[in-house]
C-alpha cells in the first residue's frame, strides 16, 4: 500500500477549488446589465474542467492508496467514506435548508410532499449535488474495480473506447434526453439526472484511477510529451471558447444560454476535462514549484473541502453586502467577491479544524475529519 502523500493532487484540488468559486462568481456577476463577456468566459467557460476534475482526483485518491491485487474490504470502506462525505452530506444539507427556511421566511421547504428529493438529488444548495453522484461512485466500488482489473493490461485501447461511449452518452443527456415519460417517478428521475448519474463523469473517473495505477510509467510519459499534453488543453480550451463565442456573437445567444450549452459534458467539454486534468496533474509532477506557489497551493489544496461546503452562504451575504453598498459587479468587484468568497472560506475551514480538536464531533459533522487519537 502506498502512503505516501501526492502533493500533484493537493494542488489540482486547489486549482479545481478555485474554478468551482469561480464557477459560482460567474453566474452572481449576470446581475450586472452591462457585465464584461469575456471576464464572463474566464469564470464560466475557462474553469468548467473542475467539477471532472474532482472526480479524477477522488478516484486517485482512492488507487493511490490501494491495490487492485489486494483484498478488498468493501464494509470497511463504505464507513470509512460513509463518515467523510456521507454524515457532512446530510448535516450541510440540514443546514443550507434551515438557512434557506430562515432567510427566505419559508418554512414550507419542510412540509413539501417531496422533501426526499433534497436529499437524494442535492438540492438543498446548488453544489451538493457534487457529493451525492461521489457517493454513488463509492457504492459502486466493486464495479470500477472489476473494470480497471479488465482495462490495466491495455489502458490506451480501452481509455479511448470509454471516452467516445462517454461523449455519446453525454450528449444524449445533455441535449436529447428529456422527462416526458408519462411516470411520475421517471420523470423526475431524469428531471435531476445530472445530480446522481454516474454516468456522466465515469471515464474521467476511471482515468483518475489508472494515472494512480501507472503513476510511474506516466512519470517517463509526461516528460516525454509535454508538448502534446499542452497542445491538446490549448487546443480544448480554444474549442471551448470558440463555441462559447460562436453561439455569442452569431447565434445570439444570452450568456447564460450559452454557457449553459458550453459545458463540462458537452463533446468538447469532455475532451476539455480530460485534456485539462492531464496537462495539470503533469505540470504539477515534473514541475519544480517556487516556495511560495507551493505554500498556497497546499493551502488551497488543504482547505478545499471546507471552501466547497461553505462557499454558498458566504457568497449569499456578500453578494448582499454589495448590494446594500449600492454596488455594481464590475470587473474588480468580480475579482475581489471571489477573492473575499475564498479568503473567509478558508478562514472557516481553519475554525473549524481548530474547533476539532478540543470539539471532534463538530469536526466529524461538517467535515468528517477523523478523531485525533490521544
Amino acid at each position: 500500500m502506498v502512503n505516501q502523500r501526492n502533493y500533484s493532487i493537493e494542488y489540482m484540488r486547489g486549482i479545481s477549488m478555485l474554478g468551482v468559486v469561480g464557477i459560482h462568481t460567474g453566474a452572481y456577476s449576470l446581475s450586472n446589465p452591462g457585465i464584461n463577456e469575456h471576464l464572463f468566459a474566464l469564470l464560466e467557460i475557462v474553469t468548467r474542467f473542475s467539477i471532472p476534475a474532482f472526480f479524477f482526483i477522488s478516484a486517485f485518491g482512492l488507487f493511490y492508496t490501494q491495490s487492485l491485487t489486494e483484498a478488498f474490504d468493501y464494509k470497511k470502506f463504505l464507513i470509512k467514506r460513509g463518515r467523510s462525505v456521507v454524515v457532512p452530506y446530510f448535516v450541510w444539507s440540514l443546514l443550507y435548508m434551515c438557512h434557506y427556511a430562515w432567510a427566505a421566511g419559508d418554512p414550507g421547504i419542510w412540509e413539501s410532499s417531496a422533501i426526499y428529493e433534497y436529499f437524494l438529488f442535492g438540492l438543498a444548495s446548488y453544489q451538493l449535488y457534487f457529493l451525492v453522484i461521489l457517493i454513488w461512485f463509492y457504492l459502486l466500488m466493486p464495479l470500477w474495480r472489476l473494470i480497471l482489473h479488465q482495462i490495466a493490461g491495455k489502458p490506451l485501447p480501452w481509455l479511448t473506447l470509454l471516452l467516445a461511449l462517454q461523449i455519446a452518452f453525454n450528449y444524449y443527456s445533455s441535449y436529447v434526453l428529456a422527462p416526458d415519460t408519462g411516470n411520475l417517478y421517471l420523470d423526475r428521475a431524469i428531471q435531476f439526472r445530472m445530480s446522481f448519474l454516474v454516468l456522466h463523469y465515469a471515464f474521467i473517473f476511471i482515468l483518475g484511477a489508472m494515472c494512480a495505477l501507472h503513476r510511474r510509467k506516466l512519470a517517463i510519459l509526461f516528460r516525454r510529451h509535454h508538448r502534446l499534453i499542452l497542445r491538446s488543453f490549448c487546443i480544448t480550451l480554444a474549442g471551448m471558447l470558440g463555441f462559447f463565442y460562436y453561439l455569442l456573437y452569431s447565434r445570439n445567444f444570452t450568456l447564460e444560454a450559452a454557457v449553459n450549452t458550453v459545458h463540462q459534458l458537452s463533446p468538447i467539454g469532455v475532451l476539455y476535462a480530460a485534456a485539462s486534468a492531464i496537462f495539470w496533474f503533469s505540470l504539477f509532477e515534473r514541475s519544480r514549484l517556487t516556495t511560495g506557489l507551493r505554500r498556497i497551493l497546499r493551502v488551497l489544496g488543504a482547505y478545499s473541502y471546507p471552501v466547497y461546503l461553505v462557499h454558498p452562504i458566504i457568497m449569499y451575504y456578500l453578494s448582499d453586502l454589495i448590494l446594500n453598498l449600492g454596488w455594481v459587479m464590475t470587473v474588480p468587484v468580480t475579482l475581489a467577491f471571489m477573492a473575499a468568497t475564498v479568503g473567509i472560506s478558508i478562514l472557516f475551514g481553519r475554525l473549524v479544524h481548530g474547533l476539532a480538536r478540543p470539539f471532534p464531533l463538530l469536526g466529524v459533522l461538517l467535515l468528517g475529519l477523523q478523531p485525533k487519537k490521544t
